[in-house]
């Protein structure tokens, strides 16, 4: 039997691609707590307006996130995903094993839609929009396994999904424990407002493409999902090197079942690296206010997401 892995002590936090952010001055510092503030939506709303964020510990209920995780590791075990020597709980990975993005894991999955669209979850979202809420359809679901490279590059969601309202917001829900050994999402600080930096960024959509470009027939045919100059959506391939471009430090926790981590579409975040023997499991889900303009990607029974009904070709 595997012996659960313990959280990485505090002073070594999270690294990405190897390298510890800790032992870079100021390269990294906690998340601020907003969770005394969860049933105030005005100060809600002026905490996000500031920090570009809300750091929500506690916020689900933990029996329920826990029943959303089973939910998923019972699939990925009868696909041979689990380390067989292990509890399954433990969601310890089968050697060798490439896993990444599984979001049909999460499509007509009771308990992670009652997670995420229903209780605790809304009731946050109609106290922060003061009106009623609307969610995208689809769900993204993260098993992230260990492997040589388990990042996510820095990136801001504003390129994949703005072609609806500008009052659409993120949450980020871990499925279980993730302490710094399983890497979890790092917010870089105050870069929802360096338009200088990341402005030009901002505008732009990955499933726009010059219709009359090099690339143009391998978008259209299906064969290239972006145009290669979108560097697969993000600002920068490497953390260090974003936070040198925009400034500020990296902020990240240990998070535990329950925590939510929401934040705008022009909040730059990354995720670490995956240095256990664990899958990492997390949701992004997506909230907007009722009656506002909605990303057609994103909503109805089978949303087309960036596949070729999602492609708008340009003169460039």
């Amino acid at each position: 039997m595997t012996t659960p892995l313990s959280p990485a002590p505090c002073s070594s936090g999270p690294s990405y691609n190897g390298s510890f952010l800790s032992s870079i001055p100021n390269a990294i510092r906690p998340l601020r707590d907003s969770s005394q503030l969860r049933e105030d939506g005005e100060r809600l709303r002026a905490r996000m307006k500031q920090d570009g964020y809300l750091y929500l510990p506690g916020l689900l209920n933990s029996e329920e996130v826990m029943k959303a995780r089973m939910s998923i590791l019972e699939a990925l075990d009868a696909e041979g995903m689990l380390d067989e020597s292990s509890p399954r709980e433990e969601a310890v990975a089968k050697a060798g094993i490439d896993l990444a993005f599984r979001p049909e894991l999460a499509t007509g999955n009771a308990a992670v839609e009652h997670l995420l669209y229903d209780g605790a979850m809304m009731d946050f979202w109609a106290c922060f929009f003061d009106r009623g809420v609307r969610h995208f359809d689809f769900t993204w679901l993260r098993a992230k396994a260990p492997a040589e490279s388990t990042v996510t590059p820095p990136h801001c969601d504003s390129v994949f999904m703005n072609r609806g309202t500008d009052q659409l917001y993120t949450a980020w829900t871990p499925l279980g424990a993730v302490p710094f050994d399983q890497g979890g999402l790092m917010i870089l600080e105050n870069s929802h407002r360096n338009e200088t930096e990341l402005g030009a960024y901002w505008s732009l959509d990955v499933d726009r493409y010059c219709s009359n470009g090099p690339e143009a027939a391998a978008i259209e045919s299906g064969e290239l999902l972006w145009e290669a100059r979108y560097q697969n959506g993000s600002f920068d391939p490497d953390a260090l090197s974003a936070r040198s471009r925009v400034g500020g430090s990296w902020l990240c926790s240990e998070y535990q079942p329950g925590d939510v981590l929401v934040f705008g579409m022009k909040t730059l975040h990354a995720a670490a690296d995956n240095r256990s023997g664990i899958i990492r499991l997390s949701t992004d889900s997506r909230y907007q206010p009722e009656g506002e303009a909605m990303d057609e990607r994103w909503i109805g029974r089978t949303p087309i997401a960036h596949g070729p009904h999602a492609k708008k070709g340009m003169i460039c």
